[in-house]
């Protein structure tokens, strides 16, 4: 299928052209058939002879009801541009060109109408050459009579070839549809209707719909008035929404396949059109089926930040159009270049930023936003629509020269960190990811590399150093000619050997700890076992206490952790034997 949209004065013909080459009647409400004028976006659809099905969005086009039109014409990628033989070109016929320049719509067909009242040569060759210097540019030319049908025959030809040039639709990109209707049919609930511009749907699948909070299923769909169970790019489609209230979803509402959109209030934009200087301070977006006043603040000479009154879904690159509706004005097409900018608080950021938009075009450019962002989340880039690659951990992105700065940071926060506390055994995680500035613990895991090392939730490069001091403080704690006695509470202090410091020092292997306040040397107790493997066997406490020349409050957790470790055995009246002596 293929879809096109009218475009036109008001009375020129462009409904009773849809109604001559299709059968079917656009106009859907009484009160546009009692004037003979349309209000409305009308739908109307053909076969033609090669086969190829072209389904019609009529537009109206008096003045008063451009937003309606441009809620028509916004998701279709070619236009039928019609101009009366008698009438020639006239103001609307200028706005609706303007709408399309300002979309950037690039296949285009001219039919000139009445042409049984008056000769369509001068009609034609002004047209043409309004339409030649806007983006759709050389076109075909046609003219017909929708009252005696002459030309109509080569209009469908036309056509043909116009459907025939048309570029692929996009079907494998995720699903955005403008609504431009919704309606409840009763037993089927809320319906809703758009042009399908790229991707496609299926009745059963979950949807995201704009302005609603949970997802949304497909309960069924409808195709030029049939029921189907797939619609691809480019189509008109129906759906049937399941348990979705018709007061919820209104034109300019959009479906969205879940995930692949941001709906944003705060854009930057390429205006192409009017100077950027001379725009109002208010005017409305249109983009899709939606219409949304905005704020513009001027960035550059051609680029501004748009502030909207409410959130849409956009992405990087979409076509918009600014109109001014107190002069009735289509102000200019608008390529959007960030859906996600930042802000402009400190002094001189709009001239920066104005110069940073001059070079960017609105491509979905992974190296560019991560140069501009340096470390994103992928989904926050398939939001933005931008393709994703290897993320430097889970789901985090990052600009190679940032990352290779990051890592570069931290040898230098864990080098400093080890000259600041000697005593303790690396960089807490945690303290590293605050001083990095870094959202998640896991890029700093990420960014550990040899010869950084994480053990324990803190990193160290390599091996840590022992201070020399330390090493003396431990020295002096213990008296060599007694290895098995342990340094009391209050030398320890006067050693200056508090709680980090001893910490230290087991960490070191300069100690072991034997409880809370008993210290050693650490290889006392291979020399205790060899001591008391020299014993009458079995022996007390006692004994070994005098034999290892130390005091009780050594010689009981020293024992335990023997009989823990298997070199003696405690007997059942508490005596002990070495377990060699044992064997």
């Amino acid at each position: 299928m293929h879809v096109v949209a009218t475009a036109g004065h008001v009375d020129h013909g462009k409904s009773t052209l849809v109604r001559a080459l299709t059968g079917m009647e656009p106009d859907r409400w009484a009160e546009e058939r009692r004037r003979g004028m349309t209000i409305d976006l009308g739908f109307a659809w053909t076969t033609l002879a090669s086969g190829a099905t072209v389904a019609f969005v009529d537009v109206p086009g008096h003045e008063r009801f451009v937003p309606n039109m441009l809620a028509g014409i916004g998701p279709v990628p070619a236009a039928m541009i019609v101009v009366a033989a008698d009438e020639g070109w006239r103001r609307q016929s200028a706005e609706h060109l303007a709408a399309l320049n300002a979309l950037d719509v690039r296949h285009g067909l001219l039919v000139v109408t009445r042409c049984d009242l008056a000769d369509p040569r001068p009609a034609m060759e002004a047209a043409r050459a309004e339409i030649a210097a806007t983006s759709l540019g050389a076109v075909e030319a046609v003219p017909v009579s929708g009252r005696t049908g002459a030309g109509l025959d080569d209009l469908r030809t036309a056509l043909d070839r116009l459907v025939s040039a048309l570029p692929a639709p996009e079907t494998d990109t995720p699903v955005r549809l403008w609504i431009d209707r919704s309606f409840t049919i009763k037993g089927a609930g809320t319906v809703v209707t758009g042009t399908l511009g790229a991707g496609s749907v299926s009745s059963g699948d979950e949807l995201e719909l704009t302005g609603l909070s949970r997802p949304v299923r497909v309960r069924g769909l409808q195709s030029l008035g049939e029921p189907v169970d797939h619609a691809d790019a480019v189509a008109r489609v129906a759906v049937n929404l399941r348990g979705v209230d018709k007061d919820r979803v209104a034109r300019g509402a959009a479906l969205l396949a879940p995930g692949r959109f941001r709906a944003t209030d705060l854009i930057d934009v390429r205006v192409h059109g009017d100077p950027v200087a001379d725009l109002p301070a208010t005017v409305t977006l249109h983009v899709g089926s939606a219409a949304v006043p905005v704020r513009v603040r001027p960035l550059g000479a051609d680029t501004a930040r748009l502030r909207l009154d409410r959130p849409l879904p956009l992405r990087l690159g979409d076509r918009a159009l600014l109109r001014d509706p107190g002069r009735h004005h289509v102000a200019g097409g608008v390529t959007v270049l960030d859906v996600a900018p930042p802000g402009l608080t400190r002094r001189g950021a709009a001239a920066r930023r104005a110069a940073e938009l001059a070079g960017m075009t609105g491509a979905a450019d992974l190296a560019g936003e991560l140069r501009r962002r340096r470390l994103i989340r992928g989904e926050e880039l398939l939001r933005m629509g931008v393709p994703v690659g290897t993320p430097v951990t889970g789901d985090w992105y990052a600009d190679p020269q940032h990352w290779a700065d990051l890592g570069k940071r931290l040898a230098d926060e864990v080098a400093r960190h080890a000259a600041d506390q000697p005593l303790e055994p690396g960089a807490p995680l945690e303290d590293l990811r605050h001083r990095l500035g870094l959202p998640d613990r896991s890029l700093v895991e990420a960014l550990i590399q040899p010869p950084l090392r994480l053990a324990g939730g803190r990193v160290t490069a390599g091996t840590p150093g022992i201070p020399p001091e330390l090493v003396a403080a431990v020295h002096e704690a213990f008296d060599e000619s007694r290895p098995f006695a342990a340094p009391e509470a209050h030398r320890l202090a006067e050693l200056g050997l508090g709680a980090r410091q001893i910490a230290a020092a087991v960490r070191a292997g300069l100690v072991m700890r034997l409880g809370e306040t008993v210290l050693l040397r650490p290889g006392a107790p291979d020399r205790a076992a060899g001591v008391l493997a020299g014993l009458p066997q079995p022996f007390t406490l006692s004994e070994a206490r005098r034999a290892l020349d130390t005091s009780r409050r050594v010689a009981v957790p020293l024992l335990e952790l023997l009989d823990r470790t298997g070199v003696t055995e405690r007997l059942p009246d508490d005596r002990r034997i070495s377990r060699p002596a044992a064997g």
